[in-house]
């Protein structure tokens, strides 16, 4: 998180901003990494590197978010009602598996998520329109599940084509998908591979 975003939770919460000890820690780490990657000395008094660890000046009592990705970390701290506040990179690549450290720590409380899954074919010589009343009855047919088509005109391997597909819970996906190729064989289209994600 940037510095703005660090002085506004602070101020939000009413506390200071003070580094963080864990976060420090990494800091220093990741500049001995870098040092060491770039074959230079590990230098943490020096002014560029003592500015780095403004990075973990977080509101006072945080909690620190483990980065993977280059280990300079986000923070954790408990709301003014009953919920706590994350914040993490803005980068998705840093972002994404911190979020999902956090979800699977805090939800384990209302069991597991379903797993889901995304079920789709490549259907040629389709035209988006027809489709769409087949569409809207597998929808309605399997609540939960979304289909969805996604038209290509120029794909590289597969020309003019449509990929047409349900995403939902895994077990309820499957039903859906079958119900939607029983469908599409109303229609004078061919059919290319299926793609299961």
């Amino acid at each position: 998180p940037d510095d703005h975003t660090r002085q506004c939770a602070a101020k939000a919460l009413g506390v200071p901003l003070a580094l963080q000890p864990q976060a420090k820690a990494l800091i220093l780490e990741r500049v001995r990494d870098v040092a060491l990657e770039q074959g230079l000395p590990y230098e943490p008094d020096r002014a560029d590197n003592q500015h780095r660890l403004n990075m973990g000046m977080f509101p006072q009592g945080a909690q620190i978010i483990a980065n993977p990705y280059n280990k300079i970390p986000g923070f954790t701290c408990k709301g003014s009602g009953e919920g706590w506040v994350h914040f993490v990179p803005g980068f998705p690549v840093m972002a994404w598996p911190m979020m999902q450290d956090k979800l699977d720590a805090y939800c384990q409380l209302w069991g597991a998520a379903p797993k889901r899954a995304e079920r789709s074919v490549i259907v040629f010589g389709a035209m988006e329109a027809t489709l769409t009343p087949l569409m809207e009855t597998v929808e309605m047919q399997f609540p939960g599940v979304k289909v969805f088509s996604l038209p290509s005109v120029d794909h590289p391997q597969w020309g003019k084509h449509i990929e047409l597909g349900v995403k939902g819970e895994e077990l309820i996906s499957v039903e859906a998908f079958a119900a939607l190729k029983a469908g599409l064989q109303t229609f004078q289209v061919e059919f290319g591979p299926e793609m299961v994600r």
